[in-house]
């Protein structure tokens, strides 16, 4: 019985093993000879009962005979199968068996069959294991590999063998660090002894899987681990599953840099800004170096060409490559890319271009042009350029470079590549829309605001301008410095309500009708009337607009108009709905002005009242609209008062202290436009101003010749006594002649020469071509051409001719226009 017995002892989970099995022998003739105990235990039936009996007859049913033949032919024909049979048991209970059987040849003709049996339940579990099993090793595609305590490999599949490039018998007995480079076997074997010492597996863990016969190929595989006990707890060992998701972990990778790039690229409206976000966002992760070349329009917020053709400018670098920055173009400048390069088809072509491999001193020549020497110094050995294109346009291209990774780029790199170009191109687009909107507003605003504003004799003059938000640039409020006659200055701060484009141009029509009225030198009350008046039909336009067009209504306005005198230190202003001034005086002491508030312009019908203060030499005046002191979160009263404290620093520049305003009290951006306007001002004292009241006779022109030029003669103005002698005659002559009354003539000492004569008259002298038979006609004329600026200014009690003269300027040669006419003048 020894040969059977081997046979059949397969492990002692084994079902058909000696020691767990029902065995008999049958002879030739299907007599059965011997009985073993586990037969009798399992069927019942004890050896005297069945020994020498057919066994068909005995433990077989008569009705399942037939398949107890098949099952018998299963058995005796397939070394290694086996049948199923139905048996009947002492009891007569009918149970199903698994036989194997065996022959066993006694010698001189005599063969008798080794059966071993157990029950088919048992049976089919342990095929059904044993495939598992023998799937595991030979067809599982999940690697496999079982390790001694000592992890030395005591066995793999064929899929682990597979990632090796080897055959499974060959990994017995070694270790996973002579298939693995020495970081990632580390790596493996401390996880694996983990598992041993502790006994809690490991599951799903991803890491990298450099093997040494090609370290520049790099996997990845998701590990898990068990340990292997025997019944005894005793540790065997521990199993390893190995999967390749490589694949898997690369795409996981390329939507983990999507996802970032998506966040990190386009954060800002502002092209270079854009430009450099795309390079750092594929830097290192993609490419050990990135450029961004944009087409030249591009980077000034213009519409690029259709054809993508032009100089492109570098307008963003990343490299983690030591000295690319020597070797690449700088950031900054224009690179005209020559025709047939890779870089020319990639913009003109928009169609990407992959160089997986760059071979040989020609293709880096392709590639790099100029700079193939220095790339290839670098160890450059594979790159791409992928178009940046939105809206059909093509704005530029990005380029992507390896040196330090020894893996070349892929078409799934290229992918990744378009993905980031594509998202890129977008942002840089509407950052270049943006960058062109936004230079327009500006330029419209510069346009609309004041510029430079000259040196006054009235006051110093210092102003901040901040737009709601700071990133249109445009806003409605605005405020103004008019010099008017006389030495006088108009300070006006307006705001019209709401913000942008179409507040901004509101307001420049508003500030352009302030210029005309302030040029009329009216009262400010009358100012702010006519300003309601166009309020009010800018609205009516408005709304009958709107109808047409979605914009923004423009509903109102406030203004402060305040005019001030430094010959009498007088201010004179008036408000419509706008904040009261404050007025800091040199002793530092800080006042408001009880000033009538006055309905905001637009309102139409409601009078406007003016008041006058009179202020000492050096008071602060400070005009600002209510976006410096209603601003969230804050108080306007404590807004108030730090707008004075700020004011009251002393021995601090205005440019300075309108800066330190800003910074004090208004958050970084702002949600309600503001305009802030300081002014010191200055007085014109005795020394520097003369008048004189003349009566309303012939003589009063001689007198006032006379006068004038004494006192220029006094001031040590004697180059401008002939000019001013005939400005003054004729202002004095046309006043006598038709006005009447008594004469005032003022002469103010400043930067400029100004001449005023004043007479109770409303009657406006006008300005008209002499004809060759006129006798007269040309006094004005003559003025006009002596002087930088004339006009009339009106009051309460007459009119005022005023005259501005340069100090110390040429005088015309004006004798072959007049004639002997400046003679005849000498004589009145």
């Amino acid at each position: 019985m020894d040969g059977p017995v081997t046979l059949f002892s397969e492990g002692p989970e084994d079902p058909f093993s000696l020691s767990r099995s029902a065995w008999a022998v049958l002879d030739g003739h299907g007599t059965v000879v011997g009985w073993g105990g586990r037969a009798q235990d399992l069927l019942g039936h004890r050896p005297a009962d069945i020994l020498g009996r057919p066994a068909t007859d005995t433990l077989v049913a008569p009705q399942d005979r037939e398949q107890a033949l098949r099952a018998a032919r299963a058995c005796t024909e397939d070394p290694g199968g086996f049948g199923v049979l139905p048996v009947v048991r002492r009891d007569g209970e009918r149970i199903h068996l698994g036989l194997r059987a065996r022959l066993v040849d006694r010698g001189g003709g005599r063969r008798e069959w080794f059966v071993v049996g157990a029950p088919a339940d048992e049976v089919a579990q342990w095929e059904t294991d044993r495939s598992v099993l023998d799937g595991l090793f030979r067809r599982s595609p999940i690697g496999l590999a079982v390790h001694a305590p000592d992890l030395s490999i005591l066995r793999v599949n064929r899929a682990v063998a597979h990632i090796g490039g080897i055959r499974p018998e060959q990994t017995r007995g070694r270790r996973t660090g002579d298939f693995l480079v020495t970081e990632d076997a580390e790596t493996v074997e401390r996880r694996l002894r983990k598992v041993l010492d502790t006994g809690r597996p490991m599951i799903f863990t991803e890491q990298s899987c450099r093997l040494r016969s090609d370290p520049s190929q790099e996997f990845y595989v998701s590990v898990s681990a068990f340990r292997m006990e025997d019944s005894a707890g005793k540790v065997l060992g521990v199993t390893q599953l190995v999967e390749d998701v490589t694949e898997r972990h690369r795409a996981r990778l390329r939507l983990a840099l999507l996802n970032e790039a998506g966040a990190r690229i386009g954060t800002t409206l502002d092209v270079p800004a854009t430009a450099r976000e795309l390079a750092g966002a594929v830097v290192p992760q993609l490419a050990d170096c990135a450029t961004v070349d944009l087409l030249e329009p591009v980077t000034r917020g213009e519409e690029p060409g259709q054809d993508g053709l032009g100089r492109v400018c570098r307008t963003a670098l990343a490299s983690v490559v030591p000295g690319a920055e020597n070797v690449l173009h700088a950031v900054g400048e224009l690179v005209d890319f020559p025709d047939g390069s890779a870089q020319r088809r990639c913009l003109a072509g928009q169609q990407s271009v992959l160089v997986s491999r760059i071979e040989g001193p020609d293709g880096m020549a392709a590639v790099a042009q100029d700079r193939a020497e220095g790339a290839r110094a670098l160890g450059v050995h594979s790159t791409m350029m992928v178009p940046l294109t939105a809206r059909g346009l093509v704005l530029g291209f990005l380029s992507l470079w390896r040196a330090d990774r020894p893996d070349a780029f892929e078409a799934d790199d290229l992918t990744l590549a378009e993905e980031f170009a594509a998202r890129a191109a977008v942002c840089i687009d509407n950052a270049r829309r943006y960058t062109r909107e936004h230079q327009s507003a500006l330029t419209l605003q510069r346009r609309l605001l004041p510029g430079d504003i000259p040196q006054l004799p009235a006051a110093e003059v210092a102003h901040q301008y901040i737009p709601a938000g700071a990133v249109e640039g445009v806003g409605g409020d605005w405020f103004d410095v008019i010099p008017l006659s006389g030495a006088r200055v108009a300070l006006v701060v307006g705001d019209v309500i709401g913000h942008g484009v179409d507040a901004a141009a509101t307001m420049g029509r508003l500030r352009t009708a302030v210029h005309t009225l302030a040029d009329l030198d009216l009262e400010p009350e009358e100012v702010l009337s006519h300003l309601d008046d166009l309020v009010h039909r800018l609205a009516e336009e408005q709304e009958a607009y709107s109808e047409q067009y979605s914009t923004d209504q423009v509903t109102g306005a406030s203004c402060l108009y305040a005019v001030y005198d430094p010959v009498t230190a007088c201010l004179c202003l008036a408000r419509a709905g706008h904040p009261v001034p404050i007025v800091v005086t040199p002793d530092g002491r800080v006042t408001l002005p009880d000033l009538p508030a006055g309905p905001p312009l637009g309102l139409g019908g409601l009078p406007f009242e003016a008041a006058e203060v009179c202020l000492p030499e050096g008071s602060l005046l400070a005009l600002y609209t209510n976006g410096l002191i209603q601003t969230r979160g804050s108080d306007v009263d404590d807004n108030l008062a730090g707008l004075a404290r700020e004011l009251c620093v002393p021995h601090r520049s205005l440019a300075d202290t309108s800066k330190a305003v800003v910074e004090a009290l208004l958050p970084a951006r702002p949600t309600d436009d503001v305009a802030l306007l300081l002014a010191r001002t200055r007085t014109l004292g005795a020394d520097r101003v003369a008048s004189w009241t003349l009566p309303g006779e012939p003589g009063s022109a001689a007198r006032a010749r006379e006068l004038a030029s004494r006192q220029l003669t006094d001031w040590q103005l004697e180059e401008m006594v002939f000019s001013t002698e005939l400005i003054v005659s004729e202002l004095v002559t046309n006043a006598y002649r038709y006005a009447g009354g008594p004469v005032t003539v003022r002469l103010i000492r400043g930067p400029r020469l100004i001449c005023e004569v004043s007479d109770p008259s409303n009657t406006a002298p006008h300005l008209r071509r002499a004809r060759s038979t006129d006798e007269g006609g040309r006094g004005l004329f003559l003025v006009a051409q002596l002087t930088e600026r004339w006009g009339t200014r009106y009051g309460r009690e007459g009119k005022t001719v005023w005259t501005e003269q340069p100090v110390a300027p040429a005088l015309p040669d004006l004798s072959g226009q007049l004639g002997d006419e400046l003679w005849d003048l000498s004589d009145i």
